[in-house]
């Protein structure tokens, strides 16, 4: 049985020419027998791919290959069966639907806070956190206070 390597990254950057990107990654996914989904939008890329080593860390190059993608951060897991049937590569007009009009993640962000902060922070009192994770997600776990929405 194949063990496969799920990789799973998005970066809000400014892309002037996405289809250019779309060919370059198709072709090299192809090649490498990459499955899974790639959007493109002017706004960036989001996706969920996976393939078997060193093929997935060989396209992952590829990726970081390219300019705006230089610092792109995964997240990476495992699964002992292909995850996805098929590989695409698509153009989009938002990474991430927002269903906002004139909403822009790259310029209208919250406030970031660094690891060393974030206790000090959900320890306040005057703080508020909201998980806004699905159900599923919740159900694994959460932080201790913390308010569930009840998203689906």
């Amino acid at each position: 049985m194949a063990h496969y390597q799920v990789s799973a990254f998005y970066k809000f950057v400014d892309l002037e020419n996405p289809a250019s990107i779309q060919f370059v990654l198709e072709e090299k996914g192809r090649e490498l027998g990459i499955i899974g989904t790639i959007l493109l939008a002017p706004e960036g890329i989001n996706s969920t791919i996976a393939g078997e080593e060193p093929a997935l860390s060989l396209f992952m190059q590829e990726v970081r290959s390219l300019d705006p993608f230089r610092d792109l951060e995964e997240k990476r897991s495992s699964a002992e069966v292909a995850p996805f049937h098929r590989f695409k590569v698509r153009l989009k007009e938002e990474i991430v639907t927002m269903g906002v009009p004139g909403t822009d993640p790259r310029k209208v962000v919250g406030t970031y806070v660094e690891p060393e902060e974030w206790r000090s922070l959900v320890e306040d009192p005057g703080t508020v956190l909201i998980d806004a994770r699905n159900d599923f997600e919740v159900a694994m776990g959460k932080f201790k206070g913390a308010l569930d929405p009840g998203t689906r």
